[in-house]
């Protein structure tokens, strides 16, 4: 058997008792600075955390950042991980957190957009602009609401996240989170009101 031959041998033997681990042994491994069990742990969940990561981004390119970022942020992370939940589980949370931090920052730089069809959103009112420019005012109202509120906006009605999901990603009980979006609808309704009263008010004293 050749040199090659041989390394190449070794190193499928590796793999095969890798992939014969469980999660948390490779989690066990990769904390005592075994990288051969973290690559194998990326490998096991790539897929897993690219499809939550496009849930969130619902942009492909996007999507395969924040799930080479999540990895990252998982593999600096890892010492905290106890084993008080499966490691799928963890890698979701880290998934979703990495996209809920992005997210933030495209809301703050004024680049989270929101689609202006959903009815629950909207206020009644004669004086409706053109579907373009209400797209826009309620993507600039969305940013005007807390963090908190936008998030979970943002998370439900652009990201089609669901309210069990969302609830799980920032730790906190259902009810709570349905008590949040009900207060930021009522919110976010009030300002788009005013931003429509305003702009019909401009129009009236420019005519």
């Amino acid at each position: 058997m050749t040199r090659e031959a041989a390394v190449k041998t070794c190193a499928q033997v590796l793999d095969n008792r890798a992939e014969a681990l469980g999660d948390l042994e490779l989690v066990r491994r990769s904390q005592s600075g075994s990288r051969e069990a973290f690559s194998e742990l990326v490998r096991r969940h790539q897929h897993l955390v690219y499809n939550v990561a496009y849930r969130y981004m619902r942009d492909a390119t996007l999507a395969e950042d924040m799930a080479q970022e999540s990895f990252v942020k998982a593999y600096r992370l890892l010492k905290g991980f106890r084993g008080d939940c499966s490691f799928t589980t963890w890698m979701y949370r880290v998934t979703s957190t990495t996209c809920l931090t992005e997210l933030n920052k495209r809301k703050k730089r004024g680049e989270v957009e929101l689609t202006a069809d959903n009815g629950s959103l909207m206020c009644s009112t004669e004086h409706k602009p053109a579907e373009k420019d209400m797209k826009e005012q309620i993507r600039r109202c969305v940013t005007r609401l807390s963090d908190r509120y936008a998030t979970i906006v943002t998370l439900y009605y652009l990201k089609g996240i669901s309210y069990d999901e969302i609830a799980e990603v920032m730790s906190v009980p259902l009810g709570t989170l349905k008590t949040w979006m009900f207060r930021a609808r009522k919110q976010l309704r009030t300002i788009v009101e005013k931003e429509l009263t305003d702009n019909d008010a401009v129009f009236r004293t420019h005519r």
